[in-house]
């Protein structure tokens, strides 16, 4: 046990919605009898990406007797449940990596009618379901984006996506951590730079943190930028 910075949860403002337990990646936050409960708190790494989940405030940090926080078992429950949950199906479409051919679009030629152009060049596009070695990997400049950008910035395709391999991915709705994957892209492919678009909001940091953590595992120097998009569709940088 040790003195710690964890999570307090009161239950008499909490209203059972689940917000906090989705958004909790380490598992340390269970719904019981219509509550949210810390039912282990050698899960809770004392971040806080819960707090800003709960739409009661119900969450708040403090500072008591705990245990430590048990990285190992909480990557050991990571693997047990991603095992539980078995592979993607085989053949589905949605997993099967492509190149996308763009043609240039004359700018001189457009009109007020005419329609956007998508700049996507590859599929798929969530972390997840991206396969490592795919060949488009090959001498690309890497995004790594929060799925909300490209819908708070109105120009995304035309500043971000455009000339560059496209990953996207939610660190506080999809289970898991991102590091390991990018890790193993960094690592495996001959990456030129890589840039994250993040909005401002605290949870959109954990795609950021997992970039950071993959660039310095991959053992790779390669250029990177973080840009964060404001709620109102401005950007930081």
């Amino acid at each position: 046990m040790m003195i710690r910075k964890i999570i307090k949860i009161d239950e008499n403002k909490c209203n059972g919605c689940g917000a906090c337990a989705a958004a909790c990646h380490e598992g340390a936050i269970q719904m019981v009898n219509g509550k949210a409960k810390l039912t282990r708190e050698d899960y809770c790494d004392g971040l806080g990406d819960c707090l800003p989940a709960c739409p009661t405030n119900a969450i708040t940090f403090e500072m008591r007797e705990a245990p430590a926080y048990d990285e190992a078992a909480v990557m050991a429950e990571k693997k047990k449940k991603a095992a539980a949950r078995g592979p993607l199906p085989c053949g589905c479409p949605g997993t099967n990596a492509k190149t996308i051919g763009r043609r240039p679009m004359d700018s001189a030629c457009a009109t007020a009618s005419t329609p956007i152009q998508s700049r996507l060049m590859q599929w798929p596009v969530q972390i997840k379901l991206v396969p490592v070695n795919a060949p488009y990997f090959d001498n690309a400049d890497l995004l790594v984006a929060a799925d909300c950008t490209a819908y708070a910035y109105g120009n995304f395709h035309n500043e971000f996506i455009r000339n560059r391999i496209t990953v996207i991915g939610c660190p506080k709705l999809d289970e898991g951590d991102y590091a390991e994957k990018l890790t193993a892209i960094i690592a495996n492919n001959s990456i030129k730079s890589v840039t994250v678009v993040r909005m401002e909001v605290p949870c959109c940091g954990g795609i950021e943190n997992a970039v950071k953590r993959a660039l310095q595992a991959s053992g790779k120097f390669i250029p990177w930028r973080v840009v964060t998009v404001t709620t109102d569709g401005k950007l930081v940088e």
